[in-house]
């Protein structure tokens, strides 16, 4: 290549240094890429998933990551981790080895497999850092095309922060929205319903969104003619381009070829332009990538690749390609009328021999220090365990587990803590003082332990919604007696004039005010910006709230249904809930997920698979007000927390009267406590949502009977009774009934590990605890269909009414 152009006003010197630069960092990544490979293969690391192939248009698009953006990719963006300051190459293999020391390995602490990175976005106390002053990095996670929905929210945001002016002032989250959010897919994973909604959805509302997808023919074996309707991807995308009308919507489609490195950056210039300065959503298609290691150390890609795809991949790797413009590359020098070149062959091989031999040397260094910490616990486990032998009767067995521990050539902790554990059994029966400083010793170090694996999957900081004060409704003398929907909606609306940060979108939230009138009014007070309508698009709804939720906002996501929870289940499970637990409380999303549930007609419209939704999403608070004025003080109570929650009130509640307290916006309703709404001696009722309403209908007869019922709201599912209330009321009642609408051993088998086992309730219990629940089906339409298919005053009668005949058959005769 001849040229004479200064190369963006740079002097050829400083150009020359970029370029180096820019060469030495692809070296990095596939030099690690390299050796990561060959550390799984010796059984020094368990699994590698790796960027090889993929280096130079992150290198490209490093360029024209600014401060204050936010990166929502996947696992084949290590090189951008390089270059943009993310990771050193001791950092790399830390998480390859899954070292659990916070400073060597910062992305997670050990948690997440390798090439999964995650920015600080919080401090040590779980305040905000200033996100505009860093480069941000979402937590990377595996699940195909699951980034997409919180790379919509994260450019979503942007929108936010430019279009309302009572947020100028946040300047620790935006600049007058002039972040990017880039996300980067593998060419198979926009097969995904997650990317084609989130690309409809970044279309339709003009969001600065660049997205790369790394294209290099394959969905691990499967080749992408057999993916998708069109060969050329670029031409599959062709519905979605804007036009260059003034009022045009969709987005840019920029092609690059991923071995072309002036191509790629001219590419990557061109997209921060449209996104940055216009907030038009741009879809860069990297083509003709390789992967020369195949999709992950678990397999070889020779096995489903054609000897010519092989030789082609050779030819056109990124990095040689690179180096061969390296090598072309001349320009003039006027001055000294002679030509120039950025490096020679010779300079060129010394580069890589120096890079090469520099990961080598931070991978040993890493690995030392790992198998140090490793070591250090082995040598203190045998020196007590020797001692321990020394005076024991069991010295034989001990020595014998002692000499099979040994044997191990590279013993983990599992293999120490293992070994550990074998022995307190042996000596099980016996009493000294090295047995005394062994279990001590244990006690410190396996807790140690525990904490590294088993914490932050919520937060523990002053942020949490425990740590909100109580603060009880307040009504006056003679209290209004209005709609439930109107104790929600003028609670939103207080909420709404004292947190400008709050945003709340959703299906017909916003012109109509939700389907039951929740917002009503509320979008012509407050504007289209801060209270809007959105497509039929649950994952994305979720995604968009987390995103914004992660930098700075306080949004309150609505999914019109619980059934309809299910589509958006994915990304609340693998990534909202996970996010606190896998940076190890370096990230945060404190989304609202508002919903409705329970009781109403049709198969599509009255579940309740709270079961499934409390396993799924162990991470996120699950509340489940029993009325308005409950739900409104949850809403305040999360408002003042920083924890993500669902929040899932009462289908059939929103005509029903209720008083409207005059502490509107302020009164909370405290998480994780229960609340006894009838006292009782005979039987304690735990029951929540519409069925608690059910229950109490089901008292006023069962006292007729001679049955005196404690029924207990729990209020809040995730977390459950904190302070065991429950137990308590089982000490008085001695028996228990559980009764909600899930299916059988649905939410009622976790409620009942939670009351017998955590709480030892089992112990204060003189009859079989007995649950109340809905068919195993979705329940039939219409009035009757409820009636037999889900729980009904009669059911809660007459089974209560069973507890009683089987401990007083003559006193409570049967009934039929």
């Amino acid at each position: 290549m001849n040229s004479t152009v200064s190369e963006a006003s740079l002097s050829f010197q400083e150009f020359k240094k970029e370029v180096l630069n820019d060469y030495r960092l692809c070296l990095i990544s596939r030099y690690s890429s390299l050796l990561a490979r060959k550390e799984v293969l010796s059984g020094k690391a368990k699994f590698a998933i790796l960027g090889d192939g993929k280096e130079l248009p992150q290198i490209a698009m490093a360029k024209v990551f600014k401060n204050g953006d936010f990166r929502s990719g996947y696992y084949r963006d290590q090189t951008i981790a390089f270059a943009v300051g993310e990771i050193t190459v001791e950092n790399y293999f830390a998480q390859l080895y899954a070292d659990t020391d916070e400073e060597r390995e910062p992305e997670s602490g050990g948690r997440m497999m390798n090439c999964h990175y995650a920015t600080h976005l919080v401090d040590n106390e779980g305040n905000w850092k200033v996100l505009t002053e860093q480069k941000n990095n979402a937590a990377d996670l595996s699940p195909t095309a699951g980034q997409i929905p919180r790379l919509f929210g994260l450019a979503y945001a942007s929108k936010i922060y430019r279009n309302c002016p009572e947020l100028e002032d946040k300047i620790q989250f935006s600049h007058h929205g002039n972040e990017i959010a880039f996300g980067t897919i593998g060419d198979a994973s926009t097969s995904e319903g997650h990317f084609w909604e989130a690309l409809n959805a970044a279309c339709a509302l003009q969001i600065p969104m660049v997205l790369s997808i790394w294209d290099d023919g394959y969905g691990i074996s499967v080749e992408s003619s057999k993916q998708r309707a069109k060969d050329d991807f670029s031409e599959l995308l062709q519905g979605f381009k804007r036009t260059h009308d003034e009022n045009s919507r969709g987005c840019e489609i920029i092609t690059a070829h991923g071995w072309d490195y002036p191509e790629l950056i001219e590419a990557y210039a061109q997209a921060e332009k449209f996104a940055r300065e216009k907030h038009i959503p741009v879809i860069i298609h990297v083509c003709e990538l390789t992967q020369p290691q195949g999709h992950s150390s678990s397999g070889s890609h020779e096995r489903y690749k054609s000897a010519e795809r092989l030789e082609w991949e050779k030819e056109y790797d990124c990095i040689k390609k690179f180096r061969e413009w390296i090598i072309d590359y001349e320009t003039y020098d006027q001055i000294n009328n002679q030509k120039i070149k950025v490096a020679t062959e010779e300079e060129l091989t010394h580069l890589e021999d120096e890079v090469k031999q520099m990961v080598k040397e931070h991978q040993k260094n890493e690995w030392n220090k790992f198998r140090s910490d490793i070591d250090v616990l082995k040598n203190n486990a045998l020196s007590l365990i020797t001692d321990l032998a020394e005076n024991s009767v069991k010295k034989a067995f001990i020595n014998l587990e002692k000499e099979n521990f040994l044997q191990i050539p590279l013993p983990y902790k599992k293999d120490i803590f293992h070994f550990i554990r074998k022995v307190f059994r042996i000596v099980r029966e016996e009493d000294s003082q090295a047995k005394t400083n062994l279990q001590n010793w244990y006690t410190i170090v396996f807790n140690k332990e525990s904490e590294n694996y088993n914490s932050k999957l919520y937060t523990d900081t002053q942020f949490s919604a425990v740590h909100v004060p109580y603060v009880p409704p307040i009504f006056n003398e003679n209290p209004d007696l209005v709609d439930g929907r109107i104790v929600i909606r003028d609670n939103f609306d207080k909420l709404f004039e004292k947190y400008p940060e709050i945003i709340a979108f959703g299906e017909d939230l916003g012109k109509i005010g939700d389907v039951n009138q929740g917002f009503e009014g509320l979008q012509e007070k407050y504007g289209s910006t801060r209270i809007s309508d959105t497509g039929i698009r649950e994952s994305t709804i979720i995604g968009q709230g987390m995103g914004m939720a992660m930098r700075g906002l306080r949004p309150i996501a609505e999914i019109q249904y619980l059934d309809y929870v299910l589509y958006g289940i994915q990304t609340m499970s693998d990534d909202l809930a996970s996010l606190s637990y896998r940076t190890k409380g370096k990230q945060k999303a404190p989304l609202i997920i508002r919903t409705r549930g329970h009781r109403l007609e049709g198969i599509w419209h009255s579940g309740s698979p709270m079961g499934g939704i409390i396993n799924y999403l162990r991470g996120i608070y699950i509340l489940v007000p029993r009325n308005f004025v409950q739900a409104a003080g949850f809403y305040n109570t999360m408002i003042q927390s920083e924890e993500p929650c669902l929040l899932i009130e009462c289908l059939n509640g929103y005509r029903l009267k209720e008083p409207l307290p005059s502490n509107l916006g302020e009164f909370t309703t405290p998480v994780g406590k229960i609340d006894i709404t009838r006292e009782g001696k005979d039987i304690t009722v735990v029951t929540y949502g519409a069925t608690w309403k059910i229950v109490t209908e089901a008292a006023k007869e069962l006292e007729a009977l001679g049955i005196d019922i404690e029924i207990i709201d729990i209020q809040s599912l995730i977390p459950f009774d904190l302070s065991h209330e429950i137990v308590e009321s089982l000490k008085k009642t001695n028996r228990l009934v559980i009764a909600d609408e899930d299916v059988s051993g649905g939410a009622s088998s976790y409620i009942l590990q939670k009351i017998l086992e955590e709480q030892n309730g089992f112990q204060y219990l003189d009859s079989a605890p007995k649950t109340i629940t809905a068919k195993d089906h979705r329940p039939a339409y219409g009035s009757d269909g409820d009636y037999f298919s889900k729980p009904s005053v009669d059911d809660v009668i007459e089974k209560i009414y069973e507890i009683m005949h089987e401990v007083n058959p003559i006193e409570y005769p049967k009934i039929r």
